[in-house]
């Protein structure tokens, strides 16, 4: 149904719906309810127009909702229908429009199109509402029609699931029989049905409260790969359709949906023209049975612990051209690709669902629920690779479809594309569980711990706990990011769990629970009272801090420094360990200087874990640190030998500078909040204490210089494998070359093996 339609009686057959493309913040496929609502024109007192006497207003939700109860707010007045600028939108204007649509109220709201684009006039702009209004023509408005925004600003509402009592839905469209929200796969062999994900079963969609069968008369292999898309699997496999025959031959189906026919590209199977059975479908589907779908698991999800198979495992070990990069769950992130030896990001110019379906496919996923622009994953670094990417959806790579190389005038990393993928349903979240916080986004961890058949819940020791360990439980509840881990939680209340069951608990960041961390076969913890449990604050958000890498390069320098200008370094421990027996004040140090220049392209401001209550001063300096060591400066040989290294601890959390219409929020003086704000970054000169690395000691040779941030992950970020950077470094004895900086992961790996042994470097000698 287009979004345009007005008829009061829908037909049969859902034509197929195209996604929509362009700039959007998310981009999505289109199921839409609507109801109506007649209210009495009454003029709004910044309105130019109003409703007519005796006309109604419709309102509809649509977009992609997963529920029926959120979506983007379309109006339909003068005879089309429209949708609402999120220009001062509130929860009071939610309010309103819910009551509109027979919510009782509204527990969310949402801005820049997250449901997609709408079509039409924008009709309402600006609009205030005091939340108390029984018509949304009675808030405050620009009037009926006049705005200034484009469809990127569309506003949805997500509304309380409850129903007014008594409220009458006039000239009701029974949508729910005209959409298809939830899709499943309901397994029949007793060797599947308790294991994870389902991949084989009988395929049933939701209508109302009640599970219902599709015909499979007609069904092809397209429609399969749509649903198995819609499940997280990229293609589907084949059956034993036999086992089946003779299992439904016993049951009694409920056949809600026929005569599916998809081309194969679509996301969703609402986009598929397709015929609802008016009635209660048992008798239907003359001379078919329900269909049997069987889907083909990526090597993404069989790597996450799922699956483990040879296969996989080479898969893993190919070289990828293409990764998702800040994203919390798997399947989702900022989307890069490598050319030419170099990760580089792709403008969201023209970026939608079809394109980001092909790289979540390629990835082993199944389609993509949402095609993000606006570096809604967080900002990259390096070169924009691809323009105006336009794909087909049956492309086996992103660099199969058509885009335009660009220039940097083309676009910035403000413009950054990422995506969410369907991802295979694992289960994750019923073997853990947070208890005490003040929200769901906090509290002690529990665990489901024990032999199958005997599991039990439990604590965890919070010995050793890190940030590492609590994101890897945020991810694991759906909850995003850990902003704190902690190791003790008695000012949480107690449970009746009281066993500790988990201790040395260690997790690399990669992994998709708790229970495929690193942890003690039995429990090693000194103190076993409840106290001690390990508990997470999560957030939806974290910082992502990259060093500017050229900067390192182009502001290296020798300097010989002498002692007694050195006194106030040494009390830090910014000098190697031999300067502990120089002769104080006389001789010098040899010191490697560089600027640093570190940027936070994350969706949270890095903030110091301690607060400032707890800040630390150096009379010496005459300055507080947040942080004792905020990045590692280390000289490598090309075995990873640290031949001499240095430290830099966070005295001073500012921002520096900051982008385009970004301002700063922190600064040092006068003993201000130390942090970095989105889109600015902080800047260490070469000209301060402990920025350098004591190379005193070194002799003349080629090396690795390399610098970490946050190298014990105290603070949380999207991602902690851009912290690193690497340069090569030739020092003669009396000069130094700076060449080849960049970060950790910007390169393929061949390029890394390349870096890592250039002529010279594997016998340590100058040439």
């Amino acid at each position: 149904m287009s979004p345009s339609a007005s008829t009061d009686t829908p037909p049969e057959v859902l034509p197929g719906l195209v996604s929509m493309s362009g700039k959007a913040t998310s981009v999505c496929v289109l199921c839409i309810l609507w109801v109506l609502l007649p209210i009495q024109a009454q003029e709004s007192p910044v309105s130019t127009s109003a409703p007519q006497p005796n006309s109604g207003l419709k309102f509809r939700l649509a977009g992609y909702p997963r529920k029926h109860n959120e979506g983007r707010i379309e109006v339909f007045y003068n005879k089309e229908w429209g949708t609402i600028c999120d220009d001062d939108f509130t929860m009071e204007n939610a309010h309103v429009l819910c009551r509109h649509l027979g919510f009782t109220a509204a527990t969310g709201w949402t801005h820049s199109a997250k449901y997609g684009k709408g079509a039409g006039p924008i009709w309402l702009d600006n609009i205030i509402c005091s939340g108390t209004e029984k018509s949304i023509s009675d808030c405050k408005s620009r009037g009926w029609g006049n705005s200034d925004c484009t469809h990127e600003e569309d506003a949805g509402v997500i509304c309380k699931d409850e129903k007014i009592p008594g409220f009458i839905e006039h000239n009701i469209i029974e949508t729910e029989q005209k959409q298809v929200e939830e899709v499943r796969l309901r397994p029949v062999i007793s060797s599947a049905k308790n294991r994870l994900p389902v991949t084989e079963g009988i395929l049933e969609i939701r209508h109302r409260d009640s599970w219902g069968q599709i015909c499979d008369v007609g069904w092809n292999q397209k429609n399969s790969r749509v649903v198995c898309g819609m499940l997280g699997f990229p293609s589907d496999k084949r059956v034993n359709k036999n086992f089946y025959k003779l299992y439904l031959e016993k049951q009694q189906p409920s056949f809600r949906l026929h005569t599916v026919r998809c081309v194969g590209t679509e996301v969703h199977l609402s986009l598929c023209p397709m015929e609802f059975y008016k009635t209660n479908g048992t008798a239907a589907c003359e001379g078919g049975a329900p269909v049997v779908l069987g889907c083909a698991l990526g090597h993404r999800a069989a790597a996450q612990g799922a699956i483990k198979k040879k296969k996989v495992v080479q898969q893993q070990q190919q070289e990828e051209l293409i990764r998702l990069k800040g994203g919390v769950h798997p399947g989702e992130g900022r989307v890069e690709v490598m050319k030419k030896g170099q990760w580089g990001t792709i403008c969201d110019d023209r970026w939608d669902l079809q394109a980001a379906s092909v790289v979540c496919r390629e990835l082993g996923f199944g389609s993509a629920k949402e095609a993000l622009t606006g570096a809604r994953m967080g900002q990259g670094m390096g070169p924009i690779h691809m323009n105006e990417v336009r794909c087909l959806g049956t492309e086996g790579s992103l660099l199969e479809c058509q885009y335009k190389n660009i220039t940097e005038e083309d676009c910035k990393h403000s413009e950054d594309a990422a995506l969410r993928c369907n991802i295979p349903y694992m289960g994750y979240e019923k073997t853990i569980r947070l208890f005490g916080g003040r929200t769901r986004y906090e509290g002690r961890v529990e665990v489901l711990w024990g032999p199958s058949g005997a599991e039990r819940w439990g604590l965890v020791c919070g010995e050793g706990w890190g940030t590492l360990e609590a994101t890897n439980v945020c991810r694991q509840l759906g909850l995003g990011y850990a902003s704190s881990a902690l190791q003790e939680t008695w000012y949480w209340d107690a449970s009746n769990t009281t066993e500790m069951v988990l201790s040395g608990v260690r997790c690399t960041g990669r992994e998709m629970s708790l229970e495929q961390c690193s942890h003690h076969s039995s429990v090693s913890c000194k103190n076993t009272g409840t106290r001690h449990a390990a508990g997470v604050i999560c957030s939806e958000t974290a910082s992502d801090l990259v060093l500017h890498s050229s900067l390192v390069q182009e502001t290296a320098y020798i300097e010989d420094r002498p002692l007694h200008m050195l006194y106030c370094a040494a009390e830090e421990n910014c000098l190697s360990s031999s300067a502990r027996h120089a002769n104080w004040p006389y001789g010098h140090r040899r010191l490697l200087r560089f600027s640093s220049q570190i940027h936070n392209n994350g969706r949270a401001d890095f903030r110091p874990k301690a607060g400032r209550h707890s800040w630390v001063w150096h009379e010496c300096h005459g300055h507080y640190h947040s942080m004792d060591i905020f990045t590692h400066y280390d000289m490598l040989t090309p075995n990873g030998t640290k031949v001499a290294e240095g430290h830099k601890a966070s005295f001073c959390l500012e921002d520096s500078e900051c982008q385009e219409l970004v301002s700063k929020r922190y600064e040092c003086a006068n003993f201000g909040e130390q942090g970095i704000t989105v889109g600015c970054w902080d800047l260490y000169r070469h000209d301060i204490d402990c920025q350098w690395i004591d190379i005193t000691d070194v002799k003349p040779g080629n090396y690795i210089l390399q610098v970490v941030i946050n190298p014990n992950f105290e603070v949380a970020e999207s991602d902690f494998t851009n912290n690193a950077m690497k340069c090569n470094c030739k020092y003669d004895g009396h000069r130094i070359w700076i060449h080849n900086c960049h970060l950790g992961d910007a390169f393929s790996e061949e390029a890394n093996k390349r870096f890592e042994q250039y002529r010279g470097e594997l016998n340590n000698q100058i040439l």
